[in-house]
């Protein structure tokens, strides 16, 4: 492993560490590098800010790890894995889903999200504009709608476990793929 992502979860290690005694808007840069041993100077060497910070920890210990072999098949299996990975680290996700500014856990769901659901679609679809544009449509309005649930049951506390959520996920998916595909047959 390469002294970078050795620091880099140091940093994130660290940065965990304090969201367990203080909300996420009362952390600073400062209080990162003092529980790690480290100056800010290598802090800002792998960061830009302590929001790019929680970007890496999202997208290196949680999206990174569902997206292998992600696919409508596998779906119900990674969003169970993901649920479980934040209900780990509920702590972790309820204080930075809280804030505004670090929104990136959201962006890169809905990215995964719309992506199989549009591949879903194009089993079914032609490579016209017209159909492009319905499709990404389609598969935009389930993403955020998926997005949107997991988003409320963390910041809500988590309190379903993650098999109820991904269990009324893959109900919602299930549908969605036969609403998606029902809606693009009837505008051939």
């Amino acid at each position: 492993m390469s002294d970078s992502i050795i620091t880099k979860k140091a940093l994130a290690q660290g940065l965990k560490e304090l969201i367990k005694k203080k909300s996420f808007d009362n952390i600073t840069v400062s209080d990162i590098t003092e529980i790690c041993g480290l100056n800010r100077q290598t802090f800002y060497y792998h960061f830009h800010d302590k929001y790019e910070l929680v970007n890496w920890i999202y997208y290196n210990e949680a999206l990174k790890l569902i997206t292998c072999d992600l696919s409508f098949e596998t779906l119900d299996k990674k969003v169970l894995q993901l649920l479980n990975i934040m209900k780990n680290e509920s702590y972790f996700y309820k204080s930075t889903l809280q804030n505004t500014k670090s929104n990136e856990f959201q962006s890169y769901l809905f990215s995964f999200f719309k992506e199989i659901f549009v591949n879903i679609i194009e089993v079914v679809a032609t490579s016209d504009e017209a159909s492009l544009n319905n499709k990404t449509y389609i598969a935009e309005f389930i993403s955020y709608g998926v997005v949107g649930m997991i988003v409320a049951w963390a910041k809500k506390g988590m309190k379903q476990s993650p098999e109820e959520i991904s269990k009324q996920l893959k109900i919602v998916l299930n549908d969605s793929k036969m609403f998606a595909m029902s809606k693009y047959l009837e505008n051939l």
